[in-house]
């Protein structure tokens, strides 16, 4: 591992005299991100957000009292102070209330995205001002670069683990105030830093989605909060044809293959769903995918686009391959998409994720 990677050099080190806020969770990647900076020299304290939970049973996974005693212990074993931020209710103002309104109205929404455009990036800072930090440093695996004066949003070197997909909500102002520490490592070397380090938490397992999921899956979540779901309907084939009965539009992913309770002799996929009629259409395989689709308003991470038009790479779920595009701007900020080959797994609600090469241009929730 070079010494460039361990240690910010001398005009970095001269750029970031002050304090940094970590946010902390009490998992391996942000503790790391933590004790880096203190190794660097600098004076850095942790700040970790209480989220909303469902009821005192179903306490959140990123803040459970066991995350929040463990985040409280490594900070006293790094020598920095340690705060709890209580966000809960306006995370289920801007996060929670959405995800549950966004499935009502059969989409699929990414509430960490959300999350970051609306708690991480707008509550954090603010709270980290208020204790005198200059930064604001993140257990992201993601890159910055600052070029003429612009701040560019790369992906992390792990392209596994990268999460530039749910930082391209960001803007100029918060990168200007952000640090990722990590984005330079691949998760192996992190885990190998915390051993090194002597930190508990080296071999801890990675955290997972909803964090405000605690029992069952999201259905079951969506009907303890009594959501008025969408009722059953039809499900058809391309033509129209009624093959059966789906049992909510909410229970269905594109590209789902299984639990349509239909008995063909050749297996059939969900194709669309079709809120104004709440219909479930299906088919074949060969029939899954597109290649047009509708986007926006798009958040620019450098401000405005470049062009009228673009060519550019897009991923439209998380985990999803990229795929080359070409982006033509329509009024409001929206964009239409059109693919250099089929997707299945475009889905109104997920977001589309633009690239050129390595760098995060921006991105936005798919309509339609």
């Amino acid at each position: 591992m070079s010494e460039e990677r361990n240690h910010l050099d001398n005009a970095e080190s001269r750029r970031f005299q002050g304090r940094v806020a970590v946010a902390m969770s009490g998992g391996v990647d942000s503790s790391v991100a933590a004790a880096l900076l203190v190794e660097q020299g600098l004076d850095v304290f942790g700040l970790m957000m209480r989220l909303w939970g469902a009821g005192p049973d179903q306490l959140n996974r990123c803040c459970s009292p066991e995350d929040v005693s463990i985040a409280r212990s490594l900070a006293e074993q790094l020598g920095i102070p340690f705060h709890v931020v209580d966000v809960q209710d306006r995370f289920k103002k801007y996060v929670v209330d959405p995800f549950i309104d966004g499935y009502a109205k059969g989409l699929t929404p990414n509430p960490c995205l959300i999350c970051n455009r609306f708690i991480r990036w707008v509550v954090l800072p603010h709270q980290a001002r208020e204790m005198g930090a200059t930064h604001l440093a993140t257990g992201h695996y993601a890159r910055l670069e600052n070029r003429d004066g612009r701040y560019l949003l790369l992906r992390g070197r792990d392209k596994n683990k990268d999460q530039s997909y749910v930082l391209s909500i960001l803007n100029q102002y918060d990168l200007a105030y952000t640090l990722f520490p990590l984005g330079e490592y691949t998760k192996d070397e992190v885990r190998q830093h915390a051993k090194r380090m002597a930190l508990p938490v080296a071999e801890k397992p990675e955290s997972q989605d909803l964090c405000f999921v605690t029992e069952g899956d999201y259905r079951d979540f969506l009907r303890q909060q009594s959501v008025l779901l969408p009722p059953p309907g039809p499900i058809v084939d391309q033509r129209g044809k009624v093959l059966g009965q789906h049992q909510g539009l909410t229970n269905y992913t594109i590209g789902q293959r299984r639990g349509l309770g239909i008995a063909m002799s050749h297996p059939l996929y969900v194709i669309e769903k079709v809120l104004s009629t709440n219909t479930l259409v299906v088919g074949p395989r060969d029939a899954l995918g597109r290649k047009q689709f509708l986007a926006g308003p798009i958040n620019w991470v450098q401000g405005e686009p470049l062009e009228d038009a673009l060519y550019v790479n897009v991923q439209v779920r998380y985990k999803s391959k990229e795929v080359k595009a070409f982006i033509e701007f329509l009024q409001d900020g929206f964009v239409e998409v059109t693919l250099g080959e089929n997707l299945p797994d475009i889905t109104p609600g997920q977001s589309a994720v633009f690239y050129d090469g390595e760098v995060c241009l921006g991105g936005g929730v798919i309509q339609s």
